[in-house]
């Protein structure tokens, strides 16, 4: 990964604590309860399914934080000799400045000055953070030099240290806890290589340890790990997963003579959702694909921004619905946008061939896995109050006004830079 180092660098700081925070919506329930003998005496829907889609609809939007970037991430890369491990660190200045605070002026701006003049304590910060063993003996962590790089998301400190360890190196176990405590979402994105074999691993608040056998790696934990990151990605990168829900609503319905009316059958209704995740999946694979082997690189803030729009014309198409009516083709063509956020996870970790392959595969696994467990928690439901007058008043209506909401902050967000 090419370093470069600058006299003085500019940047956006962090937007206020606001930025991070979770944006509710909070609907009223009530009138769900007190709907309760008209729905049974108009369509004989049970109740508990309605109730249950409310729900399902209802959480998916309650749970939604606003984040205006991709996830935290950081990029640890470890280079293991015989009896020592020369590492590079890179984390990102909005999170630094989160943790420790480097606008020394509060003015908004950072100066490679006032990152400069935080050296110490972001070297102190780091490394109380980081603990490498080899054979249950720790090794001792020193920073050699501190520079400055950018990735796709923004300006990252870069730290070059040098691990020394008492004795020939064959397990090395590594403690990773950078940001857990500010950010549970946090990641930690390990490279780490020994005799030209690459391995990589993801360290979460979940699995801050992680122990690595130097003769060898693991291809099956490499995959089952990044398998399970891509669905969490799915279901924690809010903004994909509401994406899929503004298209799955409407799922169970058909417009006719300018209104909605329930689906048929059930066969109708899988063929519809079939239609739409295959899209949907073929799209993002694609593009995914092509960002993560760097064959087409995007700027993040625009990907980010038209992810966000892509949530909102969804949702707008329910309300609208004559103007798109093939809606596997707004998974098709807003997939290949998507797919460039899934990538943002990915790219900048600087994986060999070999294993960049095997974890842009896993990962996309992982995404699918995600896909279709939110469709088994959703589509059953659906159907089963489909033919109830408040399915498109409450769940498609309402679902969409809020997904527009939500979308809107987002795009607001996302496009200013806020």
């Amino acid at each position: 990964m090419s370093v470069r180092s600058t006299q003085r660098l500019s940047i956006k700081a962090v937007a206020s604590d606001a930025a991070r925070r979770t944006l509710r919506y909070v609907e009223p329930l009530s009138d769900a309860i007190c709907l309760r003998e008209a729905l049974r005496r108009r369509q004989g829907t049970p109740l508990t399914a309605l109730i249950s889609i409310l729900l399902v609809t209802a959480w998916l939007l309650l749970s939604l934080p606003a984040w205006a970037h991709k996830p935290s991430d950081s990029y640890l890369s470890l280079s293991v000799q015989k009896d020592h491990v020369e590492g590079q660190w890179d984390i990102a200045l909005r999170d630094l400045s989160d943790a420790i605070g480097l606008d020394s002026d509060g003015n908004g701006q950072l100066t490679w000055g006032e990152v400069r003049n935080k050296h110490e304590e972001i070297r102190a910060y780091a490394l109380s953070r980081l603990v490498l063993s080899a054979d249950k003996q720790a090794c001792t962590n020193q920073v050699l030099e501190q520079l400055i790089d950018h990735h796709t998301d923004g300006s990252y400190s870069v730290l070059h240290f040098r691990s020394n360890c008492s004795r020939p190196i064959q397990r090395l176990v590594v403690d990773y806890r950078l940001l857990f405590d500010i950010d549970a979402q946090h990641k930690g994105l390990l490279r780490l290589t020994q005799g030209g074999l690459t391995g990589t691993a993801i360290f979460s608040q979940e699995s801050p340890i992680q122990e690595f056998s130097i003769a060898g790696r693991s291809r099956w934990t490499e995959i089952m790990q990044f398998a399970y990151e891509g669905i969490w990605h799915i279901w924690l990168g809010f903004d994909h997963g509401l994406f899929l829900v503004a298209l799955l609503l409407p799922a169970v319905l058909i417009h006719m003579q300018g209104r909605w009316q329930a689906a048929g059958d059930f066969s109708s209704v899988c063929w519809n959702v079939v239609s739409i995740v295959t899209a949907f999946t073929l799209a993002h694979s694609l593009t995914l694909s092509l960002a993560a082997l760097d064959v087409i690189r995007l700027p993040s803030r625009l990907v980010e921004s038209s992810i966000a729009a892509s949530v909102i014309l969804a949702a707008l198409s329910n309300l609208y619905p004559t103007v798109i009516r093939r809606r596997w083709m707004i998974a098709l063509g807003f997939g290949l946008i998507h797919g460039f956020g899934f990538a943002a996870v990915l790219t900048d970790l600087g994986l060999p061939h070999d294993s960049l392959l095997l974890s842009l595969v896993s990962f996309n696994i992982g995404v699918e896995l995600g896909q279709l467990a939110i469709v088994a928690a959703f589509l059953p439901l659906a159907y089963l109050v489909r033919r109830s007058w408040a399915y498109p008043r409450f769940v498609l209506t309402g679902g969409s006004l809020a997904v527009i909401a939500i979308a809107l902050v987002w795009f607001t967000e996302r496009a200013l830079g806020l």
